[in-house]
């Protein structure tokens, strides 16, 4: 099949005007113009007309898990209170709840366009009863506060759970939830096996003054439920994590090494609430992870402003994602990127359209399949409606559900 459309957005490259893809069953074989693609390939043409053509767009971070709670928690006086109100949402959902609220959020998703998604589930051991229609990345949260079994133990019996996944990754849940023997074991099997990593991180300013300063709603509520609290009173959220998973450069633990590897396999949500410290400890690490921004959901909660301009000038690779409709009103990108372009209005339009495309693409490690049009990557394609003004600013600025392909496949 030839997809040809007024203007392409390879994210490879220049847009091409009157551009084409040539799709050979799930994958992209020929990129050009119109013409040229014609002349090299045989195949029925599917003309899109006046619209955009794009690569699908990929949620970094989502919890389909609670698709079923949208709109039931206004938001709170406190991001404890919150947590005190989804739990006990939760406590009234049955597995059979959870699959009809996954495959609801799977729906939605693909309807707004995106064609891949980072999806952290609560329940490893549901996901064979579930056909994801898009992408899917699988990550297991892992929460130990409450639970006796070892951390090597839930690791490995939740890695036992994934193994007939195809994608999929660990996810402790963060610093308050999840042990530092849990964060350790979760880094040890990424150095091992290259398993990607996601966490919660630096979310809320009750965190920040959970560990630094032993206080507030969320200490006395996860101390009221067991959790020891003697890593609490002196280090930030930031250091705790580097330091649980061997970047903190503690004298007495040696560095963790990525060998020939920039980024780190974590993908961090969040990481609203840094010091000044804190952003000395980024710009001096060798070592990056990814971060993913969530901004309908950060501004649901109000949360502290997120240092975009700074964590990109140390060379943070920055990704969007939704977070769930327990804290978002919807799961489309394109009203992330707007929210965001609100929030950031001196960013282009162009470096936003990155954050949903190349750059979680590259968080994903699939930066040679995912994320933009080219020769060899996959099938995943978007086309959205345009007047010809600014191309990125339209892009932005689509609202509706766009032409979709998935592997090759018209949707």
């Amino acid at each position: 099949m030839i997809v040809r459309a007024r203007t392409m957005v390879t994210m490879h490259g220049p847009p091409i005007e009157n551009g084409a893809v040539a799709v050979s069953g799930n994958r992209i074989v020929d990129v050009g113009r119109f013409d040229d693609i014609k002349t090299r390939n045989a195949g029925n043409t599917l003309d899109l007309g006046e619209q955009v053509l794009l690569p699908g767009l990929i949620n970094a971070h989502c919890h389909l898990d609670y698709t079923c709670l949208r709109g039931k928690i206004p938001p709170q006086k406190s991001f404890t209170e919150w947590i005190r109100a989804i739990n006990a949402e939760k406590a009234t959902l049955s597995p059979r709840d959870y699959i009809a609220s996954i495959n609801e959020g799977f729906a939605e998703a693909k309807r707004f366009g995106t064609t891949t998604i980072a999806n952290l589930t609560v329940f490893p051991e549901l996901i064979p009863q579930i056909q994801p229609p898009i992408r899917t990345w699988w990550f297991a949260e892992l929460i130990d506060v409450r639970m006796p079994e070892p951390a090597i133990e839930l690791v490995d019996s939740t890695i036992e759970a994934l193994n007939q996944t195809r994608n999929w990754g660990l996810a402790p849940h963060a610093l308050f939830t999840a042990s530092r023997d849990l964060f350790r074991r979760c880094e040890e099997i990424a150095q091992n096996d290259s398993v990607l990593l996601t966490t919660h991180l630096a979310e809320s300013r009750e965190e920040m003054e959970m560990f630094r300063h032993a206080s507030g709603p969320l200490y006395e509520f996860i101390k009221s439920i067991g959790r020891p609290m003697d890593d609490c009173g002196s280090k930030t959220p930031l250091e705790l994590f580097l330091d649980s998973i061997g970047s903190g450069g503690s004298p007495n633990r040696p560095r963790a090494i990525e060998v020939n590897r920039p980024y780190h396999s974590w993908i961090v949500a969040h990481l609203n609430e840094l010091t000044e410290s804190d952003f000395e400890l980024l710009e001096r690490s060798n070592s990056k992870f990814h971060v993913v921004h969530c901004p309908g959901s950060h501004n649901y909660f109000g949360h502290s402003p997120f240092a975009f301009d700074r964590l990109r000038s140390f060379g943070f690779n920055i990704c969007l994602g939704t977070d769930s409709l327990a804290s978002n009103e919807s799961l489309s990108l394109f009203a992330e990127m707007r929210a965001f372009q609100k929030e950031f209005p001196s960013v282009s339009a162009e470096e936003i359209f990155q954050m949903v495309t190349v750059n979680p693409a590259r968080a994903l490690r699939q930066e040679k399949d995912l994320g933009k049009i080219c020769r060899g990557a996959h099938a995943d394609l978007l086309a959205v409606c345009s007047t010809g003004g600014d191309l990125f600013e339209e892009i932005i600025a689509f609202r509706g559900e766009p032409w979709i392909m998935i592997a090759g496949q018209v949707q």
